[in-house]
């Protein structure tokens, strides 16, 4: 009988922070800062597609918006910083991990979480969330599977992308692609079905379940500045930073962590 080898111990926090680095999920990113500056700007002019679902109560003007975003994940503070790189401060990012952790150990703790899972980021973050899936069931939470095949028009030529389901975790079909959306409706079609306790999430899929006040965490970008302007309003109980589309194997060692902190908090 072949033993299976042993899974490696999860990283410290200072591992952690060097492998954040390293692959670029935090410290020197691949969003740039001129596109962080646009997304700002269009969260600022209320831009449906960078909204993620949200309505906000405050102003948020673009100068507000780079003040949040620079406290909350590390971009430059400095308006006068046009172009060129920007940054996430991986002491941010496991801050908001571990805050994260404790939100899920939470709901677990209760016991009977009905729980739901989705990305907009199959080719990234994708591997986070199957894993995270995995463990609410593990630990007596069910995840629920609203609105599967539920589908709308998009783009030309009647395009239509629906609702599909791997292991637990929501995403949207393209026509057998599994795709990058920041749309909100499909979780408003999900939650419409059958609300859940919680939800793990990010894009318009964190924004609409944080809108209709379902306590909900979620990962984003840099240059995805709703989801943390909705933390600032108590919409969305965590935002963690991080690059959201790095290689999938470079998000082990945060998934790692992750789920020791939960399992600590149980």
């Amino acid at each position: 009988m072949t033993r299976q080898p042993a899974s490696p111990p999860p990283p410290t926090r200072a591992e952690l922070s060097d492998h954040l680095v390293r692959t670029r999920i935090a410290g020197e990113v691949a969003t740039s800062r001129e596109n962080n500056l646009d997304h700002y700007r269009s969260l600022a002019l209320r831009d449906p597609h960078y909204m993620f679902g949200l309505t906000l109560s405050a102003e948020w003007t673009f100068a507000d918006i780079l003040e949040l975003m620079a406290k909350k994940t590390g971009v430059v503070a400095d308006p006068r910083h046009r172009e060129g790189q920007d940054t996430i401060d991986p002491e941010r990012t496991i801050d908001a991990v571990e805050e994260m952790g404790d939100r899920i150990a939470g709901v677990l703790r209760r016991g009977g979480a009905r729980v739901i899972v989705a990305t907009g980021h199959p080719t990234g973050l994708l591997t986070v969330h199957l894993a995270l899936a995995r463990f609410v069931v593990a630990h007596g939470a069910t995840l629920l599977l609203p609105a599967e095949g539920w589908s709308y028009t998009y783009g030309g030529l009647g395009r239509r992308r629906r609702i599909r389901y791997l292991d637990g975790v929501a995403m949207l079909d393209d026509r057998g692609n599994l795709v990058h959306t920041h749309d909100p409706h499909p979780m408003r079609a999900m939650l419409a079905e059958e609300r859940p306790d919680f939800v793990i999430a990010d894009h318009g899929w964190a924004g609409a379940a944080g809108e209709a006040g379902v306590e909900t965490v979620g990962f984003a970008d840099c240059n995805d500045p709703a989801l943390f302007v909705g933390e600032a309003e108590d919409k969305i109980a965590v935002a963690v930073p991080l690059d959201d589309n790095v290689l999938p194997r470079y998000y082990s060692p945060l998934t790692a962590y992750l789920l020791e902190r939960i399992t600590q908090g149980l």
